[in-house]
C-alpha cells in the first residue's frame, strides 16, 4: 500500500538516500535541493516521502505558487529500485487527493523536461493535459480537478 508521510527528523536522511537513475538525473532537483527549497518555502512548500508499506520508494513536493495563485506538484521523483511497479502512479493519485482535499483546488499544475516522455505518459494517464506553456524549458500540463 502507497502512503505519503511528512518528512521529519526521523526520516530526511532516507529521503536524501534516494536516487534515480543516472538517465534520469537532468529532470529532477536532488532532494537535497528540494528540502532546502521546502525550509525555505515553508509557508507554501508541502513535501512528502513516499511509501510502499514500511519502505521509503520516492519524494513529491507540491506546493502553492503565490505570483499565478496555483498549486502545483514542484518535485516528484521514484528510487530507482522502486520504479516501474506502480508507485508513482498511485503517489501522484495521493497528492491529486490531498491538494483538492486540503486547499479545496480545482486545478493542480506540474512541469516536466521535454525528453522525459515516461513522465508525460504517467501525467497523461491521470488526466494531466498539456497547457501550451513552457515555462524554463519545462512543458507545463494542468489537471483539472
Amino acid at each position: 500500500m502507497v502512503k505519503l508521510k511528512e518528512i521529519t527528523a526521523d526520516n530526511y536522511d532516507d529521503c536524501l538516500k534516494l536516487e534515480v537513475s543516472d538517465g534520469q538525473k537532468n529532470f529532477v532537483a536532488s532532494n537535497m535541493y528540494s528540502l532546502a527549497q521546502a525550509w525555505v518555502f515553508y509557508n507554501t512548500a508541502y513535501p512528502f516521502a513516499i511509501y510502499a508499506g514500511d519502505e521509503m520508494v520516492g519524494f513529491i513536493m507540491m506546493g502553492y505558487y503565490k505570483p499565478k495563485g496555483v498549486y502545483n506538484i514542484w518535485r516528484f521523483m521514484i528510487d530507482k529500485r522502486f520504479q516501474n511497479k506502480g508507485y508513482g502512479k498511485a503517489a501522484l493519485l495521493l497528492a491529486v487527493k490531498y491538494i483538492r482535499e486540503k486547499y479545496n483546488a480545482s486545478e493542480l499544475y506540474l512541469s516536466f523536461e521535454p525528453e522525459n516522455l515516461t513522465a508525460e505518459k504517467l501525467y497523461n494517464s491521470i488526466g494531466f493535459a498539456r497547457t501550451g506553456e513552457v515555462e524554463d524549458g519545462e512543458i507545463v500540463m494542468c489537471l483539472k480537478m
